[in-house]
Protein backbone atom coordinates (compact mmCIF):
# COMPACT_ATOMS: atom_id res chain seq x y z
CA UNK A 1 0.00 0.00 0.00
CA UNK A 2 1.36 3.40 -1.23
CA UNK A 3 2.28 5.99 1.96
CA UNK A 4 -0.64 8.73 2.58
CA UNK A 5 0.21 12.39 1.38
CA UNK A 6 1.39 14.03 4.18
CA UNK A 7 -0.77 17.21 4.71
CA UNK A 8 -3.00 19.15 6.94
CA UNK A 9 -5.75 16.98 6.42
CA UNK A 10 -3.51 13.81 7.68
CA UNK A 11 -2.16 15.50 10.55
CA UNK A 12 -5.56 16.34 11.66
CA UNK A 13 -6.62 12.86 11.19
CA UNK A 14 -3.60 11.42 12.71
CA UNK A 15 -4.73 13.88 15.92
CA UNK A 16 -8.35 12.63 15.91
CA UNK A 17 -7.58 9.12 15.50
CA UNK A 18 -4.46 8.57 18.06
CA UNK A 19 -6.37 11.46 20.73
CA UNK A 20 -6.02 9.87 24.13
CA UNK A 21 -7.70 12.18 25.91
CA UNK A 22 -9.84 10.77 28.83
CA UNK A 23 -8.11 7.16 28.04
CA UNK A 24 -6.72 7.09 31.68
CA UNK A 25 -9.25 9.59 33.19
CA UNK A 26 -10.16 13.64 32.67
CA UNK A 27 -7.74 14.48 35.30
CA UNK A 28 -4.76 12.35 33.78
CA UNK A 29 -1.28 14.20 33.76
CA UNK A 30 0.91 11.75 32.31
CA UNK A 31 -0.31 10.67 29.58
CA UNK A 32 1.61 7.71 27.52
CA UNK A 33 3.68 7.11 31.08
CA UNK A 34 0.49 4.95 32.34
CA UNK A 35 1.74 2.39 29.93
CA UNK A 36 4.38 1.71 32.21
CA UNK A 37 2.98 -0.55 34.61
CA UNK A 38 4.99 -2.54 37.88
CA UNK A 39 5.21 -5.72 35.71
CA UNK A 40 6.86 -3.56 33.06
CA UNK A 41 9.33 -2.09 35.66
CA UNK A 42 10.60 -5.67 36.64
CA UNK A 43 10.44 -6.65 33.00
CA UNK A 44 13.02 -3.91 32.66
CA UNK A 45 15.38 -5.05 35.59
CA UNK A 46 15.68 -8.16 34.30
CA UNK A 47 17.65 -6.61 30.95
CA UNK A 48 20.91 -6.02 33.21
CA UNK A 49 22.89 -8.79 32.90
CA UNK A 50 26.32 -7.38 32.34
CA UNK A 51 26.39 -4.16 34.87
CA UNK A 52 27.17 -1.69 31.93
CA UNK A 53 26.49 1.64 32.68
CA UNK A 54 25.54 4.44 29.95
CA UNK A 55 25.24 7.96 30.42
CA UNK A 56 22.78 9.83 27.57
CA UNK A 57 23.21 13.21 28.99
CA UNK A 58 25.66 15.94 27.42
CA UNK A 59 27.40 17.92 29.67
CA UNK A 60 25.59 21.02 30.56
CA UNK A 61 28.23 23.56 29.82
CA UNK A 62 28.66 26.15 27.39
CA UNK A 63 29.46 24.14 24.63
CA UNK A 64 26.29 22.82 23.79
CA UNK A 65 24.23 22.76 21.22
CA UNK A 66 22.17 26.10 21.92
CA UNK A 67 22.99 28.91 19.29
CA UNK A 68 19.97 31.55 20.36
CA UNK A 69 17.18 30.41 18.67
CA UNK A 70 13.99 31.17 20.26
CA UNK A 71 15.75 32.82 23.12
CA UNK A 72 17.58 29.69 24.14
CA UNK A 73 21.25 29.81 25.05
CA UNK A 74 23.76 27.07 26.82
CA UNK A 75 24.40 26.86 30.81
CA UNK A 76 26.19 29.34 32.61
CA UNK A 77 27.86 28.00 35.29
CA UNK A 78 29.06 30.28 37.68
CA UNK A 79 31.25 29.95 41.19
CA UNK A 80 30.73 32.30 44.13
CA UNK A 81 32.73 30.95 46.58
CA UNK A 82 36.17 29.51 45.66
CA UNK A 83 39.40 27.86 47.04
CA UNK A 84 41.07 31.00 46.11
CA UNK A 85 38.40 32.92 48.35
CA UNK A 86 39.31 30.57 51.23
CA UNK A 87 42.84 30.53 50.53
CA UNK A 88 43.46 34.75 50.17
CA UNK A 89 41.01 34.99 53.68
CA UNK A 90 37.74 36.08 51.81
CA UNK A 91 36.01 33.52 53.61
CA UNK A 92 35.20 34.12 57.92
CA UNK A 93 34.78 30.23 58.83
CA UNK A 94 36.38 29.08 61.90
CA UNK A 95 39.16 26.85 62.77
CA UNK A 96 40.46 26.90 59.08
CA UNK A 97 37.46 25.79 57.38
CA UNK A 98 36.71 26.77 53.86
CA UNK A 99 34.19 25.97 51.29
CA UNK A 100 33.41 26.29 47.43
CA UNK A 101 29.79 27.09 46.25
CA UNK A 102 28.55 27.47 42.84
CA UNK A 103 25.24 27.77 40.67
CA UNK A 104 23.59 26.97 37.38
CA UNK A 105 21.81 28.77 35.12
CA UNK A 106 19.81 27.06 32.62
CA UNK A 107 16.93 26.52 29.77
CA UNK A 108 15.25 23.55 30.92
CA UNK A 109 15.10 22.26 26.89
CA UNK A 110 18.79 23.83 26.42
CA UNK A 111 20.24 20.31 26.24
CA UNK A 112 19.34 16.54 26.98
CA UNK A 113 15.61 17.48 28.13
CA UNK A 114 12.27 15.65 28.18
CA UNK A 115 9.38 17.55 27.50
CA UNK A 116 6.39 17.94 29.46
CA UNK A 117 3.00 17.99 28.29
CA UNK A 118 2.56 21.58 28.95
CA UNK A 119 5.45 21.87 26.05
CA UNK A 120 2.79 21.90 23.20
CA UNK A 121 -0.55 23.48 22.58
CA UNK A 122 -2.63 23.25 19.08
CA UNK A 123 -5.72 25.21 19.00
CA UNK A 124 -5.91 26.54 22.15
CA UNK A 125 -5.54 23.19 23.95
CA UNK A 126 -2.88 20.93 26.04
CA UNK A 127 -3.06 17.11 26.43
CA UNK A 128 -6.14 15.78 27.84
CA UNK A 129 -8.29 18.95 26.70
CA UNK A 130 -6.80 21.15 29.37
CA UNK A 131 -6.86 24.77 28.36
CA UNK A 132 -3.66 25.95 27.38
CA UNK A 133 -4.20 29.28 29.51
CA UNK A 134 -3.51 26.93 32.44
CA UNK A 135 -0.01 27.20 31.98
CA UNK A 136 0.98 30.80 32.77
CA UNK A 137 3.97 33.27 33.62
CA UNK A 138 3.39 31.32 37.12
CA UNK A 139 3.88 27.66 35.39
CA UNK A 140 2.04 24.73 34.35
CA UNK A 141 -1.51 24.50 36.43
CA UNK A 142 -1.83 21.32 34.40
CA UNK A 143 0.82 18.66 32.40
CA UNK A 144 3.84 20.13 34.30
CA UNK A 145 7.23 18.04 34.20
CA UNK A 146 6.37 17.24 38.54
CA UNK A 147 3.54 14.44 37.36
CA UNK A 148 5.99 12.48 35.21
CA UNK A 149 8.91 11.97 38.11
CA UNK A 150 8.84 8.46 37.90
CA UNK A 151 10.45 7.06 34.19
CA UNK A 152 12.25 3.66 34.44
CA UNK A 153 11.15 0.64 31.88
CA UNK A 154 12.20 -1.49 28.96
CA UNK A 155 14.82 1.16 26.82
CA UNK A 156 15.45 -0.07 23.14
CA UNK A 157 17.53 1.35 20.92
CA UNK A 158 17.16 1.58 17.40
CA UNK A 159 20.04 2.87 15.24
CA UNK A 160 18.87 4.21 11.93
CA UNK A 161 22.22 4.58 10.36
CA UNK A 162 23.86 1.32 11.36
CA UNK A 163 20.70 -0.62 9.67
CA UNK A 164 21.31 1.77 6.35
CA UNK A 165 24.81 1.07 6.42
CA UNK A 166 25.84 5.17 6.80
CA UNK A 167 27.36 6.86 9.42
CA UNK A 168 24.63 9.42 9.85
CA UNK A 169 20.84 10.19 8.20
CA UNK A 170 21.25 13.72 5.90
CA UNK A 171 18.98 16.96 7.08
CA UNK A 172 15.62 16.28 5.24
CA UNK A 173 15.60 12.40 6.24
CA UNK A 174 12.28 11.13 7.47
CA UNK A 175 11.96 8.15 9.61
CA UNK A 176 8.47 6.26 8.77
CA UNK A 177 6.82 3.24 10.37
CA UNK A 178 8.18 1.08 8.17
CA UNK A 179 11.45 2.48 9.11
CA UNK A 180 11.50 1.90 12.56
CA UNK A 181 10.26 -1.96 11.77
CA UNK A 182 13.44 -2.46 9.77
CA UNK A 183 15.18 -1.31 12.72
CA UNK A 184 13.72 -3.74 14.90
CA UNK A 185 13.90 -6.81 12.55
CA UNK A 186 17.91 -5.63 12.08
CA UNK A 187 18.38 -5.39 15.82
CA UNK A 188 16.28 -8.44 16.54
CA UNK A 189 13.71 -6.89 19.25
CA UNK A 190 10.10 -5.93 19.15
CA UNK A 191 8.90 -2.37 20.78
CA UNK A 192 5.68 -3.10 22.28
CA UNK A 193 3.88 -1.77 25.34
CA UNK A 194 5.37 0.57 27.86
CA UNK A 195 8.75 0.57 25.94
CA UNK A 196 11.11 3.76 25.55
CA UNK A 197 12.24 3.60 22.46
CA UNK A 198 15.56 5.63 21.59
CA UNK A 199 16.01 6.90 18.20
CA UNK A 200 19.51 7.55 17.31
CA UNK A 201 20.17 9.86 13.49
CA UNK A 202 23.87 9.96 13.69
CA UNK A 203 22.93 14.19 13.74
CA UNK A 204 24.56 14.75 17.36
CA UNK A 205 27.55 12.95 15.79
CA UNK A 206 28.31 14.28 12.91
CA UNK A 207 27.71 18.03 13.91
CA UNK A 208 28.95 18.25 17.57
CA UNK A 209 32.35 19.44 17.04
CA UNK A 210 32.08 21.49 13.71
CA UNK A 211 31.42 25.44 14.58
CA UNK A 212 28.00 26.33 16.27
CA UNK A 213 27.36 22.74 15.89
CA UNK A 214 26.84 23.24 12.40
CA UNK A 215 23.00 24.41 12.54
CA UNK A 216 21.75 21.70 14.88
CA UNK A 217 19.30 23.62 17.56
CA UNK A 218 16.42 24.61 15.48
CA UNK A 219 17.78 24.02 11.93
CA UNK A 220 17.57 21.52 9.18
CA UNK A 221 17.75 17.62 10.59
CA UNK A 222 16.92 14.46 10.17
CA UNK A 223 13.92 12.42 12.31
CA UNK A 224 10.83 11.28 12.58
CA UNK A 225 7.78 11.56 9.86
CA UNK A 226 4.45 12.20 10.71
CA UNK A 227 4.12 8.99 8.89
CA UNK A 228 5.42 7.38 12.01
CA UNK A 229 2.65 8.43 14.08
CA UNK A 230 0.65 5.31 13.89
CA UNK A 231 3.68 2.98 14.75
CA UNK A 232 4.28 5.07 17.83
CA UNK A 233 0.61 4.75 18.64
CA UNK A 234 0.01 1.17 17.55
CA UNK A 235 2.40 -0.03 19.45
CA UNK A 236 1.71 1.80 22.58
CA UNK A 237 5.40 3.28 23.52
CA UNK A 238 5.31 4.92 26.63
CA UNK A 239 7.97 7.79 25.29
CA UNK A 240 10.55 8.47 22.46
CA UNK A 241 13.90 10.19 22.71
CA UNK A 242 16.26 11.45 20.26
CA UNK A 243 19.82 12.24 19.32
CA UNK A 244 18.33 15.70 17.46
CA UNK A 245 17.15 18.98 18.37
CA UNK A 246 13.34 18.52 17.71
CA UNK A 247 12.55 14.53 17.38
CA UNK A 248 10.82 15.21 13.55
CA UNK A 249 11.90 15.83 10.50
CA UNK A 250 13.45 19.34 9.99
CA UNK A 251 12.44 20.28 6.86
CA UNK A 252 8.93 20.10 8.35
CA UNK A 253 6.93 17.76 5.87
CA UNK A 254 3.85 20.24 5.60
CA UNK A 255 4.48 23.79 4.22
CA UNK A 256 4.18 27.04 6.75
CA UNK A 257 3.97 23.94 9.69
CA UNK A 258 6.17 23.91 12.58
CA UNK A 259 6.68 20.65 14.27
CA UNK A 260 3.61 19.10 12.86
CA UNK A 261 4.12 15.65 14.76
CA UNK A 262 4.88 17.25 18.25
CA UNK A 263 0.68 17.65 17.56
CA UNK A 264 -0.45 14.29 17.23
CA UNK A 265 2.54 13.04 19.92
CA UNK A 266 2.14 15.24 22.44
CA UNK A 267 -0.76 17.29 22.54
CA UNK A 268 -3.24 14.11 21.11
CA UNK A 269 -1.81 10.78 22.75
CA UNK A 270 0.37 12.28 25.90
CA UNK A 271 2.92 11.02 24.30
CA UNK A 272 6.52 11.28 26.35
CA UNK A 273 9.14 13.21 24.34
CA UNK A 274 12.91 13.88 24.63
CA UNK A 275 15.25 15.08 22.37
CA UNK A 276 19.08 16.24 22.24
CA UNK A 277 20.05 12.37 24.41
CA UNK A 278 23.60 11.77 23.58
CA UNK A 279 23.28 8.04 22.07
CA UNK A 280 26.60 7.41 20.47
CA UNK A 281 28.62 5.49 23.31
CA UNK A 282 25.30 3.91 23.97
CA UNK A 283 25.13 2.69 20.30
CA UNK A 284 28.89 1.30 19.63
CA UNK A 285 28.56 -1.15 22.76
CA UNK A 286 24.86 -2.05 21.23
CA UNK A 287 26.44 -2.76 17.80
CA UNK A 288 29.42 -4.75 19.46
CA UNK A 289 27.51 -7.09 21.42
CA UNK A 290 24.18 -7.37 19.83
CA UNK A 291 21.67 -6.38 22.61
CA UNK A 292 19.40 -3.52 21.95
CA UNK A 293 17.52 -3.89 24.86
CA UNK A 294 18.20 -2.47 28.28
CA UNK A 295 16.59 -1.26 31.25
CA UNK A 296 16.12 2.85 30.96
CA UNK A 297 16.18 4.98 33.96
CA UNK A 298 15.18 8.45 33.26
CA UNK A 299 13.53 10.70 35.46
CA UNK A 300 13.06 14.55 35.02
CA UNK A 301 13.73 16.89 37.89
CA UNK A 302 11.11 17.62 39.84
CA UNK A 303 9.91 21.25 38.92
CA UNK A 304 6.79 22.12 39.72
CA UNK A 305 4.96 23.62 37.10
CA UNK A 306 7.53 23.38 34.49
CA UNK A 307 7.01 22.48 31.11
CA UNK A 308 10.63 20.29 30.21
CA UNK A 309 13.22 19.12 32.25
CA UNK A 310 17.08 17.98 31.93
CA UNK A 311 17.58 14.58 33.28
CA UNK A 312 20.93 12.14 32.96
CA UNK A 313 19.22 9.15 31.91
CA UNK A 314 20.85 5.65 32.14
CA UNK A 315 20.91 2.98 30.33
CA UNK A 316 21.91 -0.29 31.97
CA UNK A 317 22.31 -3.71 31.05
Amino acid sequence: MAAPDITVELLNHYCDEYRNWGRWGDDDEIGTLNHITPEKIVESAGLVRQGKVFSLELPLDGNGPQTGAFGRVNPIHQMVATGTDHVEGAQDWPMGWGVADDTLFLFLQGGTQWDALAHIFYDGKMYNGFDARLVSSSGAEKNGIENQKTVVSRGVLLDIPQVRGVEYLQPGDGITGDDLDAACEHHGVEVGTGDIVLIRTGDMARRRELPGWDGFSAGDSPGLSLLAAPWLAEREVAAIATDTWGAEVRPNEIEGSFQPLHLVMVVSMGLFVGEIWYLDELAADCAEDGVYEFQLVAPPLVIPRAVGSPLNPQAIK
